[in-house]
């Protein structure tokens, strides 16, 4: 895990609180599921808290099960509290189904596996029209999914904590964020090291182990490639991870301290 050695005071999750939060999942339902049950064993070996799993964002496209992912979201939400953060992709996602322009970008940076997650075979996928594909995979998803994804919000803050899917602009307030850099940014968020008045829990930016800063926490693990679902945990002043992973075929879990 990458760390920076000049700390700002640690940020603390108020008390009676516990938060889980997962990086982009990518339609990796495989590693969402162990990482869902790795966490409700988690917490429930804990002292009792009022606790939150925060979904980052990203759990469309690349991978070969996105409607699987938002459909295994919505029953977890059925049994704890999760919220989940706006994030590009499921931007992406919804505009495709508005206008073929933005289906045609959206089958460029992995909404092709998206859209045959929904049952759309590929043969069907290479006859259709642009417009035909649209009406077909707008019929094809469940009105239950749209509301979920309806349900996301720009970012969450929880003590000394901001969760955002990408980051955000350094030197504007958090109350005054863009959403296009709150789903969208890099830089020059990720090289910042000012103060953004919170530690800022993100995805979006793949790293090859969760990335500890001063001022941020990458967490985005690359599910869809490298096979690695990492989510951050929080209590207090205290700050774990719990990781899916696929290993030879095989997917295990793992907790272990941040």
């Amino acid at each position: 895990m990458l760390r920076d050695t000049d700390a700002l005071p640690p940020a603390v999750v108020p008390r009676g609180e516990r938060v889980y939060a997962i990086g982009d999942i990518h339609g990796r339902r495989d590693l969402f599921a162990a990482l869902a049950a790795a966490i409700d064993a988690d917490d429930a070996q804990r002292p009792r808290a009022d606790t939150t799993v925060i979904l980052l964002g990203d759990l469309v496209d690349h991978g070969p099960e996105s409607a699987g992912v938002i459909e295994h979201a919505i029953a977890w939400s059925r049994r704890r509290r999760v919220r989940l953060v706006a994030a590009n992709h499921e931007e992406m996602f919804l505009d495709a189904l508005q206008d073929t322009g933005a289906l045609r970008h959206f089958i460029r940076i992995g909404g092709r596996e998206t859209i045959l997650s929904y049952g759309i075979t590929p043969q069907d996928f290479q006859r259709a029209t642009l417009e035909e594909l649209r009406q077909m995979v707008r019929a094809a998803i469940p009105p239950a999914q749209l509301a979920f994804l309806a349900t996301a919000t720009e970012s969450i803050r929880v003590g000394g904590y901001l969760f955002a899917h990408a980051g955000i602009k350094p030197g504007v307030e958090i109350d005054a964020q863009r959403s296009g850099d709150l789903r969208w940014i890099r830089e020059p968020f990720l090289s910042s090291t000012a103060d953004h008045g919170a530690v800022v829990v993100h995805g979006h930016t793949i790293v090859d182990e969760p990335e500890f800063r001063r001022n941020r926490i990458g967490i985005d693990t690359g599910a869809f490639a490298s096979g690695r679902l990492t989510a951050l945990c929080l209590e207090g002043e205290k700050r774990w991870i719990c990781e899916a992973r696929e290993l030879r075929g095989e997917i295990g879990t793992s907790i272990r301290p941040a």
